[in-house]
């Protein structure tokens, strides 16, 4: 691995869409210019946040600038944990063999269903009556 170098990777997840730069540093997590505790706020997306770094025992090895757009908080959190990973997989083999049987490098590929025509939503359907 070679030192002082930076990684960028891309994740998704739902709408949200996530560019991240992966360098070696002190372990700070930085989304659209500001501290990931005070973007997400809630301490399981942040816990969320470090499960690919604890996956690899690189807890506090690696700063993380990311950069996020479209989607809900949720979502964007999912894209950022998805694009670490990816950044992380491509430094080292060994990595990448710990992050995929943990699940990291899977992308989550649900999203909101499209509203059907004839209904108020997707499968909700309007009260039937009979006569």
């Amino acid at each position: 691995m070679a030192t002082d170098t930076a990684v960028a990777a891309t994740g998704r997840r739902k709408r949200s869409v996530a560019r991240v730069r992966l360098s070696e540093g002190s372990g700070s997590i930085q989304v659209n210019g500001q501290d990931a505790t005070d973007y997400f706020g809630t301490a399981l997306q942040i816990e969320l946040l470090k499960k690919p770094f604890e996956a690899i025992g690189g807890l506090g090895k690696y700063d993380v600038i990311a950069s996020v757009k479209g989607g809900g908080k949720s979502g964007q959190c999912g894209a950022v944990v998805h694009a670490s990973s990816r950044a992380l997989s491509s430094l080292d083999e060994e990595m990448k063999a710990v992050l995929k049987k943990a699940g990291f490098l899977t992308r989550d590929s649900r999203v909101k269903e499209r509203k059907k025509p004839g209904q108020p939503g997707a499968r909700k359907r309007f009260q039937f009556s009979k006569r």
